[in-house]
């Protein structure tokens, strides 16, 4: 290996990867807990070290350039592997015991959440880990739990929060059910069809009118709290929902409604309670799941 050859920093190719990922200097520094000044010298330390200009800048806005794209699948694999790197290290790791307990929603519990739970079994054999699939907001305050799976930003200041994904949804239903009532061209062909409900009827329509779909209260023959429950309904041709595009891929028997709509985007949030943060068997938990939730949010 020409080790001469290698001339760069690893921290400058972290905050290049960032900064391509979020899309901004201030972006990258909050992922980071850096500042923004630092990112940009970071930033312009490596386009010096490697002799190439990475992205072209405009204002406040940062455009990859066709070099900074070649080099981006590269970090990426960088950036795997040393996550990798830190965790095999981390030889310990081998050895903590303890529960760690993770509440997410039904769906993502069943359909996601197995995956990351593999990468948590190499890197900790010895953990506990309890999944607590609701749907509801548990207390992280009060220990109902160690970890949650939020879409929304917890506000409590005691709480770490960390934003580790951009999730997508679009409508779904089954091809049986489209074969009977036809596929809409529009959103006011779709506000004509059955709609399976998730929760609570008025939120759906809350968020579905503003969005151009005119529902209403009678679209709304079958409901269920539970976001499993509602997709077997719309497996078995009850309708359409709104259904997560990671969990639809899982379910090939269902179709995508309006292919060419652009899908709805949703944040993915970590959280933890500040002092739990720093114990090493919650550390290494919310570090996987944040690695999996971005990498599969790249996919």
């Amino acid at each position: 290996m020409n080790w001469q050859a290698i001339n760069f920093d690893w921290n400058h190719v972290r905050s290049f990867l960032v900064t391509a990922e979020k899309g901004s200097f201030s972006a990258a520094a909050r992922e980071l807990g850096q500042t923004q000044p630092t990112i940009g010298r970071q930033i312009a330390a490596i386009e010096q070290e490697l002799g190439v200009k990475l992205f072209e800048r405009s204002g406040k806005s940062l455009t990859l350039t066709s070099t900074g794209n070649e080099l981006l699948s590269h970090a990426r694999e960088m950036a795997d592997v040393a996550n990798q790197i830190s965790l095999t290290a981390t030889s310990q790791s081998q050895t903590i015991e303890g529960q760690v307990r993770i509440t997410a929603s039904d769906v993502m519990s069943a359909y996601q959440l197995p995956i990351a739970l593999k990468q948590i079994r190499r890197a900790a054999p010895l953990l506990e880990i309890d999944v607590v699939a609701a749907n509801d907001i548990r207390n992280i305050r009060q220990r109902e739990a160690d970890i949650a799976i939020r879409h929304v930003r917890p506000t409590q200041p005691d709480l770490i929060a960390k934003l580790v994904a951009q999730g997508t949804a679009s409508f779904y239903a089954a091809p049986s059910y489209l074969d009977q009532v036809g596929r809409p061209k529009s959103e006011a062909e779709l506000a004509k069809l059955d709609f399976v409900g998730f929760s609570d009827v008025n939120t759906m329509i809350g968020f579905l009118q503003p969005a151009g779909v005119p529902v209403t209260t009678q679209n709304f023959r079958m409901t269920s709290a539970s976001g499993i429950v509602s997709l077997e309904m719309v497996r078995q041709g009850l309708g359409v929902c709104v259904m997560s595009d990671d969990v639809a891929n899982l379910a090939p028997e269902i179709e995508r409604v309006l292919p060419e709509r652009e899908p709805f985007t949703f944040p993915i949030w970590l959280a933890t309670h500040s002092e739990l943060h720093t114990a090493q068997r919650i550390r290494i938990v919310f570090d996987i799941l944040a690695d999996y939730f971005g990498n599969y949010a790249r996919r």
